[in-house]
């Protein structure tokens, strides 16, 4: 095992000879560079357009007394979601060099904030293509600053395709719809000042440092503040869906796991948290809620308790179990990863918050868009014979079916505001739960004075003592890679 010693975080490495030695990183534009090749950067989303007139033929004028009607937009679906979510890169946010780019970006942002940052674009100014004038100059020079506009297009006042594009990919890498215009959203983003993009990074950093994870040939990742998660194969994110994560005030949890089981038609479990409040409550303003919620109420041996038995005014002591169906809050699919936060992947009986933007939303569960698809991805190399079809035709038989994986799949649940892809390119999110503003800074400091591990990367046969308990494939070996960020003291 091959073991590398980072000797300390880029916020003592902002001046002198450090910034002699920043390197060029693909994403990030510092002023007076050149960035040799093609931009980076995801694939660029286009919006509907309107229907044009056929090449070579004139256009007619409409009828004074037709009506122009638009088409209605394509509905938004499970599938049409999940295919433009994988279209945005086949970088996994979480790979075992998603630690060193990080770290090596904070050196390009540390020499943006050395050489006064970007500059903050008034947030009354009418930005949208075909503008003009010095709020545009002003959005030319950020953008170049940041990579999304090539340095040798950063002159100029004038809003043109350059700039369209480059907002794009500026509101793809911060997770907003990419419309090629300003609004309040992206004035927002643009006018973070890069201190604070760094106190980002600089958590992100601190918070990998904490995990211990085995990155196998197969692996999931659930990237809290972007309310994504990845199927991870081959290093290549081969499926991509939104999912639902926990409230301000309940919270997902991070946590590395492995994913044993795949229920169809799962019941559900009511927390003892749940029921000692909203339960209780609902019950005390209606004693038909669990009736109709197809809800039992269990004792101690799970003997079925009659609800009008219980003083709901006091404090409930009692399990409850919902039955399995369309009604089921875990809907019909549940993903098992014993956790010691009782938390787990699923699918819910309400799926149009899937369409919104703000995701955060359940209890500390994370529900999946598109959940079956993510469940035959899990089962490919499990037991024989559960395809996306056997799933549908199971859970249309309305039968409890608990499929045990015999090859676990390990599972992280990160809380990343700040990271880089493989490509380069830098991405941010809202820190919702605002977790950043907790950094500790001392204890940053602390850990650059006596150093910590980077990720170690070993290549072992999964038959061998570090993998037996993800997976055991049938067949030759796989290669996995061991990665530890904790302190080496």
């Amino acid at each position: 095992m091959r073991t590398f010693f980072v000797g300390g975080l880029v916020s003592t490495l902002i001046a002198g000879a450090a910034l002699a030695q920043v390197a060029q990183v693909p994403g990030v534009q510092l002023p007076g560079q050149q960035v040799p090749g093609k931009q980076t950067g995801r694939p660029r989303q286009s919006g509907p357009g309107k229907p044009g007139a056929l090449p070579g033929k004139p256009t007619l004028p409409a009828k004074p007394t037709a009506q122009t009607v638009k088409p209605s937009p394509a509905p938004s679906t499970p599938e049409s979601r999940s295919a433009a979510a994988l279209a945005l890169s086949s970088d996994p946010v979480f790979d075992d060099g998603t630690f060193l780019r990080i770290k090596q970006i904070l050196l390009s942002y540390s020499d943006i904030e050395v050489r006064g940052g970007w500059p903050i674009v008034p947030a009354d100014a009418k930005l949208a293509p075909g503008a003009s004038g010095p709020a545009v100059a002003l959005l030319r020079k950020h953008l170049a600053i940041t990579g999304d506009l090539p340095a040798n297009a950063e002159a100029g006042d004038s809003y043109d395709d350059a700039v369209t594009a480059a907002v794009k990919k500026f509101q793809l890498r911060h997770g907003l719809e990419p419309s090629g215009s300003i609004g309040a959203q992206t004035i927002k983003a643009l006018n973070v000042p890069v201190q604070d993009r760094i106190k980002q990074l600089e958590a992100s950093l601190e918070r990998l440092r904490g995990i211990d994870f085995l990155f196998a040939e197969r692996y999931v990742v659930v990237n809290i503040p972007a309310a994504f998660v990845e199927a991870v194969a081959h290093g290549t994110v081969e499926r991509r869906y939104r999912v639902i994560v926990g409230k301000i005030d309940r919270p997902s949890p991070t946590l590395t796991a492995y994913i044993t089981a795949v229920d169809l038609n799962p019941t559900w479990t009511v927390p003892l948290s749940i029921t000692k409040t909203e339960i209780a409550n609902r019950m005390r303003r209606d004693p038909s809620y669990l009736s109709r919620m197809h809800m039992r109420l269990l004792g101690a041996h799970d003997e079925e308790i009659s609800p009008s038995s219980v003083d709901w005014s006091r404090s409930p002591n009692f399990t409850v179990r919902q039955d399995a169906g369309t009604w089921n809050a875990l809907g019909n699919l549940k993903i098992d990863m014993p956790n010691p936060y009782s938390v787990y992947m699923h699918d819910t009986d309400a799926r149009k918050l899937f369409a919104d933007d703000y995701r955060f939303d359940s209890h500390g569960c994370t529900r999946v868009d598109n959940v079956r698809d993510l469940a035959a991805w899990i089962l490919q190399d499990n037991p024989p014979g559960w395809d996306r079809a056997a799933i549908d035709a199971g859970i249309a038989a309305g039968q409890t079916k608990i499929i045990n994986l015999p090859h676990k799949i390990p599972v992280a649940w990160v809380y990343l505001t700040g990271w880089v892809r493989r490509d380069g390119t830098v991405e941010f999110r809202d820190d919702v739960y605002k977790h950043d503003e907790q950094l500790d800074r001392a204890a940053l400091d602390d850990v650059a004075a006596g150093g910590f591990v980077a990720p170690v990367s070993q290549t072992v046969s999964q038959t061998g003592s570090l993998a037996a308990p993800s997976v055991a494939p049938q067949g030759p070996p796989r290669a996995v890679t061991q990665a530890s960020y904790l302190d080496s003291r």
